[in-house]
């Protein structure tokens, strides 16, 4: 099996055998990627994402001759690609961090109020939530084509339908989580055409065979095309496989996620003022979480160091980690809901302008003053993931007896124990690439069944049997 993932700064392409009669997962190709800037707006290089996936899938052919059963792809939520008759990308997709989707939140909320948005949908108002782009492209006089989600649209590109997964869907801002349809009456208020939205499907579903050059390689002859959870954050917490008992997650990467797997939405007037989500998760039930900004303030502040190089040498994030060990606790803990942090940029320059805001003193902005920024970072994160577990508990009445750590920023040891200080939760480490491992398990769930669509049970069998299997290059 093939598991594509798609990050925002950098995408995998990984093969899982089985060899010896245990399964061993090789990552073929891993590359950078980042959005650009095209006549003053953010967007992604398409082109650029799909050339390196072929050129990966065409060496993971090479390494597994004996055929490839099926493959599957995660990515990040909420961005598209607006399509042509022949299904073909009109444009470069906008990239979610392009400015023009705070004016579109707005503009939506003169039609749909906030409150009544969240109520319904019960996804965390943020303007780069689908709905808000696509009334951004509508605003622009740009609203042609049907659409589709990132990670759909490259099984789209392989020869699948053009769908919706259900775990995706949830993060546009339009589905109706008690009847997993669209909410229709959203498009009709908003005036978007309902035609242009793909069909929705489960996850585990498959959508058929590859088309295409890549059929013709003789490892893809036979492949199935299937939609996993196609949001990186389900497949990330379907890798998790904790079992029983209460537990609370946090995916730790470029964002932080911090909350619980729920059997249902909360939807509460309290929820969505504290910013909190409702997503689909692989397999049924509920994300219900908390998002913030997390590893993002600290790798905007190593490009700004990058960048002078006016004092030493880049900085390592290990390094960083291990500077900031020994410095004592910070004066104070940053407010992580800072819209000045959420855009890239001079971030030891925010940073100080929050403290100054608040009557601190300013720290140095150089590279030398890193580990004093990485050190308030760390505790500032930990800080807000303790807070935001006890609203969980407030608003759910549910308290984790632990906490399992998933993605790239679990290797931070120095993190992970300040957050076990902090909420006073043990701290487990899962998977790194934990969103690898829950596209794999759906898919292999799937493909040991004959319909569409796989329970958490199964998913969780499987992401057990490969939670150890070390990625190797």
């Amino acid at each position: 099996m093939v598991a594509i993932d798609l990050g925002a700064e950098s995408c995998r392409v990984s093969l899982l055998q089985g060899r010896g009669g245990e399964p061993a997962i090789s990552m073929v190709r891993r590359f950078a990627n980042g959005p650009v800037e095209i006549a003053g707006r953010l967007h992604w290089d398409l082109e650029n994402i799909c050339d390196e996936l072929e050129a990966g899938l065409r060496e993971c052919a090479k390494l597994a001759p004996e055929g490839i059963a099926s493959i599957g792809v995660t990515g990040w939520a909420v961005d598209y690609v607006r399509l042509n008759g022949e299904g073909r990308p009109l444009a470069q997709p906008y990239c979610y961090r392009d400015a023009r989707n705070v004016e579109a939140m707005e503009a939506v909320h003169r039609f749909v109020a906030a409150e009544a948005l969240y109520g319904r949908t019960g996804v965390q108002t943020q303007p780069i939530n689908t709905v808000y782009q696509l009334y951004a492209d509508k605003i622009e006089g740009d609203a042609k084509g049907a659409w589709v989600n990132l990670p759909e649209y490259i099984l789209h590109w392989l020869g699948a339908p053009r769908v919706a997964e259900w775990t995706n869907a949830t993060h546009t801002g339009l589905v109706d989580p008690e009847t997993r349809e669209w909410a229709w009456e959203i498009f009709d208020a908003l005036g978007l055409e309902r035609g242009a939205a793909p069909r929705l499907v489960e996850p585990g579903s498959v959508l058929g065979p590859m088309r295409g050059e890549l059929r013709k390689l003789k490892a893809f002859a036979e492949t199935k095309l299937i939609a996993p959870a196609c949001h990186d954050t389900a497949s990330a917490i379907a890798g998790i496989a904790a079992g029983p008992g209460e537990w609370a997650y946090i995916s730790s990467g470029t964002w932080s996620l911090v909350g619980m797997l729920l059997a249902e939405s909360h939807r509460t007037k309290r929820a969505g003022e504290l910013g909190f989500t409702n997503l689909g998760a692989a397999g049924g039930g509920v994300l219900f979480h908390r998002g913030m900004v997390g590893m993002w303030l600290l790798r905007q502040c190593m490009n700004t160091w990058d960048a002078e190089r006016s004092e030493r040498r880049g900085w390592t994030v290990a390094e960083l980690i291990e500077a900031a060990r020994k410095l004592p606790a910070p004066d104070s803990l940053l407010d992580l809901e800072d819209a000045a942090f959420t855009a890239p940029g001079n971030m030891p320059k925010r940073i100080n302008a929050q403290r100054k805001r608040r009557g601190l003193a300013a720290l140095a902005e150089g590279g030398n003053a890193a580990p004093a920024y990485a050190n308030l970072i760390f505790h500032s994160l930990a800080g807000r993931y303790a807070a935001v577990l006890k609203e969980i508990e407030e608003l759910t009445g549910r308290r984790p007896e632990r906490i399992c750590v998933v993605g790239g920023g679990n290797r931070n040891e120095y993190l992970n124990a300040l957050t076990a200080q902090a909420t006073g939760l043990p701290v487990e480490r899962g998977a790194a690439e934990s969103s690898t491992i829950g596209n794999f398990a759906v898919q292999w769930a799937r493909l040991e069944q004959t319909t569409d669509g796989v329970a958490q049970g199964a998913i969780a069998e499987k992401a057990r049997a490969l939670r150890t299997v070390a990625i190797g290059d």
